[in-house]
């Protein structure tokens, strides 16, 4: 029978158009009782201005995975922010939820060697202070479906994080979260029309909802050049490639704390499958149920380059024209008191995927910007709102 967390789940409105994620009527709120498990990297920038950008997204993935591992429940409304993530968590899975936040960070600080932190928000605690947190999914393909979130309670709950509050603190040296299926091994994916463009917007508290809504669809619109919207992974998917120091961390993420023979023997593993699927692509071969080509197209169907967390953030790959238009709409939305936003370019996007078998078609692609993305857009959005 199932339980009230999964009515819950089972119930939630899906959206089949993305311009319709900004009508937050669409959207079921959170039961009482549940909280948003929300984590990041400190000092993100600093890490990705340092060429850390591959090690930042994918301990931001790692939240994801290690939650949805421990509560064995795939599922569960997130959001991945590029730098972290948001996790709703039903009650009875909370101090699991706990336990495992705090072997993320012994993992980030140990492996990754970068700084994380994590709370743990009551949905009670942010409906207190006047806000919500509203879920439904937006049907990304056939295989996947990402949860979206409104209401203001999950930007409200990172606030709370970064100002210490409600904060989880690291397990021992050595403690390990259950990273199976996390992955990082795609080389940094080339910008097709010109640019790669991570694009934040938020609706200012005051604004006209109804003007947001509009925005939200029209830079949709503007990013449609190629009937893909921007999507900046080419429909046959990204190139299989020798990304060094993804299946190094991969390697790591899998192994025990200073077992370096498990990690070479992980590596030695993680390498040999990458030649595999390279051989299989190029011959347009299968083995078994596993096509490389098919998967590699499936890569692309299910990445999550649009989403919807109190606001926009997409990651879009437009030509130089098409740019100018979107930071003219932005402009010209922000100085009517309709949005704030944060944008940042670069040459290439990155990708981070949970894979919980290669020969199923519901695995997860996670997509960035490869120079800063979402973490840097977000510095120039926070300077704008004055909060920098």
């Amino acid at each position: 029978m199932a339980n009230a967390a999964d009515e819950f789940l089972q119930r939630l409105p899906v959206l089949h158009e993305f311009g319709d994620v900004a009508d937050t009527l669409k959207y079921e709120p959170l039961p009482d009782g549940w909280a948003l498990a929300v984590a990041d990297v400190i000092d993100s920038t600093g890490a990705i201005d340092g060429g850390r950008y591959k090690a930042v997204n994918m301990a931001g993935a790692g939240v994801i995975s290690a939650l949805l591992n421990a509560l064995e429940k795939y599922d569960l409304p997130f959001v991945f922010g590029g730098d972290g993530a948001v996790v709703a968590v039903p009650p009875a899975s909370i101090e699991i939820a706990r336990e495992t936040l705090a072997r993320v960070l012994s993992w980030v600080r140990d492996d990754m060697d970068l700084a994380m932190r994590a709370s743990i928000v009551p949905v009670e605690d942010i409906r207190h202070h006047g806000l919500d947190v509203r879920v439904a999914r937006f049907n990304a393909s056939n295989d996947i479906s990402y949860a979206m979130f409104s209401g203001g309670g999950s930007s409200w709950a990172e606030a709370r994080m970064k100002q210490g509050e409600y904060g989880i603190a690291s397990a021992p040296k050595g403690a390990r979260p259950d990273l199976s299926g996390l992955s990082c091994r795609w080389n940094p994916i080339a910008a097709s029309y010109g640019r790669i463009v991570s694009i934040i917007v938020l609706p200012k508290p005051e604004g006209d909802m109804e003007a947001f809504r509009r925005l939200v669809i029209d830079l949709v619109d503007l990013s449609n050049e190629d009937g893909r919207g921007g999507h900046p992974v080419p429909a046959a998917g990204p190139e299989v490639g020798f990304a060094e120091e993804g299946i190094r961390l991969e390697a790591k993420a899998r192994s025990p704390y200073g077992f370096g023979w498990a990690r070479v023997k992980h590596t030695l593993g993680i390498s040999a499958q990458v030649v595999l699927v390279r051989v299989l692509a190029s011959f347009n071969a299968s083995l078994g149920r596993f096509s490389a080509n098919g998967y590699r197209q499936g890569v692309a169907r299910n990445t999550d380059f649009r989403k919807f967390e109190d606001g926009l953030k997409m990651t879009v790959d437009v030509d130089v024209v098409r740019l100018a238009q979107i930071r003219q709409k932005l402009g010209e939305a922000q100085a009517q008191g309709i949005c704030y936003f944060g944008l940042h370019e670069q040459d290439e996007a990155l990708m981070t995927c949970i894979v919980p078998s290669a020969v199923r078609r519901n695995h997860m692609h996670f997509v960035d910007g490869a120079m800063g993305g979402y973490a840097t857009a977000a510095t120039y959005l926070k300077a704008q709102m004055g909060k920098v």
